[in-house]
């Protein structure tokens, strides 16, 4: 029904565009008309008709070329920060007003032909102006505006750019992103693709127990992050019909907003790396927020069971890292005082190696 409609009002503006073109050519002397008043009537009903048939067949055609259009320009804006808009918008304005001003007294010289030549070129020009300077020029616009704003005796200059960060599935199930923006470390816009709602979804409603009970827990945490958080949250609905890999279509979305992506992904981090992404790693940041242990330190440990090595004993730290113990296999299900010997980092976390007091006072 909307294709029908579609096309009888392009039809109509195909007969508006004969019969105006059909004005223009009356009035520009190109063709003369006899004066008998039914016989131009039918002239212009004809060509209007003519045209309205012409526009009626292609239609179809216009349709998909005008979708195609509109599709590409949504593409374009989504590249561009709501200020950018804003700012080119006024530019453009700015540009249109210049142009006027400039062909009014181009228009008053009565020189036929000219003045519309002329409107026409400033108007391209000008706006054209308009529209890309004020996107160059964006930073110091904003400079100037905050200085305006600000004291003047506020001599510092304060860095206003700020990246939106988009969330993986992992890290949204993961469920410390909601921690991290309590506190405020982490600045907004926080950005969840619409794909990822999706893959979400699926896990939710998946017939493992398990699987089912991590997408609900992703479910929950944006809920959390959405109505608790005094952070901005946008869903985006870029789809990326042409690529199937949830991963893939993340890396594209960060490239198109010149964003960050916020992950606990390994394997992910890595591909990021490669095509010049940049990652915040949430495994990163638990690990650089964890206490410097040096070696020579002393700790009161349980070691809860034995490790791989002969005699090993392993305990753990509050926030999960790993201690071995060795000789410590002993002392399973006990608290003993160790000394730490060596510290090792590795990708999966911090592990630190001691000894039992006790046995190093006796070796002393």
């Amino acid at each position: 029904m909307v294709d029908k409609i579609t096309k009888v009002i392009i039809g109509v503006l195909g007969m508006i565009v004969g019969y105006s073109i059909l004005s223009l050519f009356v009035n520009m002397g190109i063709i003369h008309l006899v004066r008998d008043g039914w016989l131009n009537l039918a002239v212009y009903l004809g060509v209007s008709i003519v045209f309205g048939i012409i526009f009626f067949s292609i239609s179809s055609k216009i349709t998909h070329r005008g979708r195609k259009l509109i599709k590409n320009i949504e593409n374009e804006l989504e590249k561009f920060s709501v200020y950018d808009i804003a700012i080119s918008s006024v530019g453009l304005i700015i540009g249109l007003l210049i142009a006027l001003i400039l062909t009014l007294p181009i228009n008053n010289l009565g020189i036929p032909y000219i003045g519309v030549i002329a409107s026409i070129l400033l108007y391209g020009i000008f706006g054209y102006l308009g529209l890309t300077i004020p996107h160059r020029k964006r930073d110091d616009i904003q400079n100037t505006l905050g200085n305006i704003r600000r004291n003047p005796r506020d001599k510092i200059k304060i860095p206003n750019k700020v990246y939106p960060k988009i969330l993986d599935t992992s890290v949204i199930i993961d469920g410390r992103i909601a921690d991290i923006c309590k506190t405020g470390f982490i600045e907004g816009p926080l950005i969840i693709p619409e794909f990822v709602l999706e893959e979400l979804q699926h896990i939710a409603d998946s017939s493992d127990s398990l699987k089912r009970n991590r997408g609900r827990r992703g479910l929950d945490i944006l809920n959390k992050i959405q109505k608790e958080l005094d952070i901005e949250v946008i869903i985006n609905d870029k789809k990326f019909e042409d690529v199937q890999e949830v991963d893939s279509k993340l890396l594209k979305l960060t490239q198109l907003l010149k964003g960050k992506i916020i992950t606990n992904d390994y394997n992910l981090n890595k591909v990021a790396e490669v095509q010049g992404i940049e990652v915040l790693n949430i495994n990163e940041l638990a690990n650089a927020v964890k206490p410097v242990v040096l070696p020579g330190e002393e700790m009161m440990v349980q070691v809860v069971r034995d490790g791989k090595e002969l005699n090993q004993g392993l305990a753990y730290l509050d926030d999960g890292t790993m201690i071995v113990v060795e000789s410590g296999r002993k002392f399973i299900g006990e608290t003993i005082d160790v000394i730490v010997t060596s510290v090792l980092q590795t990708s999966a976390g911090r592990m630190i190696f001691a000894k039992p007091k006790s046995m190093v006072d006796k070796a002393v």
